[in-house]
């Protein structure tokens, strides 16, 4: 007797396959850093306040689209929408943040141009926000769909595609604060 095997969606081997590259690529910027610390001129800079408030609005986000994904496999779907604007609001918050974060950089001096480890920061941090802003493009279109009076769709797919990559970000954030604090 034949076992059935299970497939992946192709649509999760493609985000799969993405969150891969995007992995390389940060592991790329982050070794490189490392490497470029070593430098005689390096100079080390503190992290701005609105960076862990961005941080901590990030892990609410998170919170809530894993509960939307939740009452979406439920068919609870008011909650959904509900939870879905809360995580695209708090999305939106998180870009707000790091605008502000930059902001604070800039008034210390700490700008793109002043130090080849400023630029790292601005490099590795903005390319993250460019992630981010994606999956606020993607929030904004899956809470325009929730809210549809038209037909709708209950494929729980685009939602469990959704939450992958934005837990993903979330964690990649995390990891990526924690690489600024400890090496500098």
């Amino acid at each position: 007797m034949e076992k059935k095997r299970s497939k992946i969606h192709p649509h999760k081997f493609t985000l799969w396959v993405g969150i891969a590259s995007i992995l390389m690529m940060f592991a790329g910027l982050t070794s490189a850093y490392i490497v470029k610390r070593n430098q005689a001129n390096w100079q080390s800079f503190n992290l701005p306040v609105a960076f862990w408030y961005s941080t901590a609005v990030m892990v609410a986000s998170s919170a809530t689209l894993m509960l939307a994904l939740k009452a979406f496999k439920e068919r609870a779907m008011s909650k959904y929408r509900s939870l879905m604007a809360a995580t695209l609001v708090l999305g939106v918050a998180f870009i707000a943040l790091q605008v502000i974060g930059f902001q604070q950089l800039w008034k210390i001096g700490i700008t793109l141009q002043a130090n080849v480890s400023y630029s790292f920061l601005y490099i590795i941090v903005g390319l993250h926000a460019l992630h981010v802003i994606g999956g606020v493009i993607a929030l904004i279109v899956m809470s325009l769909q929730a809210f549809r009076t038209s037909v709708r769709s209950y494929s729980v797919v685009p939602v469990e595609l959704m939450s992958t990559y934005w837990h993903f970000v979330d964690i990649l954030w995390l990891y990526l604060l924690v690489f600024l604090l400890m090496i500098r």
